[in-house]
């Protein structure tokens, strides 16, 4: 039976590399139906999520109000953050808004009510197209419970060594600006990072430092029928495809 499976996961890696391959010979456009980041989270929920209100990190439930049921989940602040629902951007804006001028030196659009310049995400999101479209990417949008969202910041995904379930039953770690996912959710992370990386060349989303570690999580999560259900969704509506996890889903017939 291990071997078998063994098997099966080696075929599937195969496939998601050769969809790699052709996703990068394509160039596949990313999003270009909406620049709007509060109307995405309104159709995420009516469109994408509405039969499966669960959060991506934690498995907490949720409702039409935004209200999360924690599920096992133990907030370490009390609050209203932490039973608020919030859309949480997988590849931070942070990580691929850097490489936009205007998050880095201001543009000259972005002035204040007094006449102060001003940078950042708010100049990128005022002054560029190509940030607002990447900013409401259906793709990179996950539900997550409000508290966590804040807690992992913009910190990269990588390896923490040991278990300190700080959140109760929820599986994410975050250490020394760095966050650890649960297994099962490992692979979806990474296919995401692949095709914001190929739908935004020149961002620099997938860097040398991270490739590996993507790579060995997609092998060890692959792509499963609710992955799959997500992004024929997300395509529907959004008009492109996620090409890493399509190919593998049509050779899986999933």
């Amino acid at each position: 039976m291990k071997k078998t499976l063994s098997i099966l996961v080696i075929c599937i890696w195969s496939i998601v590399l050769s969809a790699g391959v052709a996703a990068a010979a394509e160039r596949p456009r990313g999003n270009v139906t909406n620049q709007s980041f509060s109307v995405t989270k309104k159709i995420l929920w009516r469109s994408v999520y509405h039969d499966y209100p669960v959060t991506f990190y934690c498995g907490a439930t949720f409702d039409h109000k935004r209200i999360v049921r924690f599920n096992g989940y133990v907030p370490k602040r009390p609050g209203n953050r932490a039973r608020r629902l919030e859309w949480e951007h997988v590849v931070p804006a942070h990580a691929f808004g850097q490489s936009f001028a205007a998050w880095r030196r201001g543009d000259r659009a972005c002035v204040d009510r007094k006449g102060k310049p001003y940078k950042g995400r708010n100049c990128a999101r005022k002054a560029s197209v190509d940030f607002r479209r990447m900013a409401a990417d259906m793709y990179n949008l996950v539900p997550a419970i409000g508290e966590l969202n804040g807690l992992r910041s913009n910190y990269r995904f990588a390896m923490i060594p040991g278990e300190k379930r700080e959140f109760g039953t929820c599986d994410f770690e975050i250490e020394n600006r760095k966050a650890k996912p649960a297994p099962q959710i490992r692979g979806d992370i990474a296919r995401i990072y692949f095709y914001m990386n190929a739908a935004y060349p020149g961002r620099g989303i997938v860097t040398k430092k991270n490739r590996r570690l993507f790579e060995a999580w997609s092998r060890q999560d692959p792509v499963d029928a609710l992955e799959c259900e997500r992004n024929r969704r997300i395509e529907k509506i959004q008009g492109n495809p996620n090409p890493f996890v399509k190919a593998v889903c049509r050779e899986v017939g999933f």
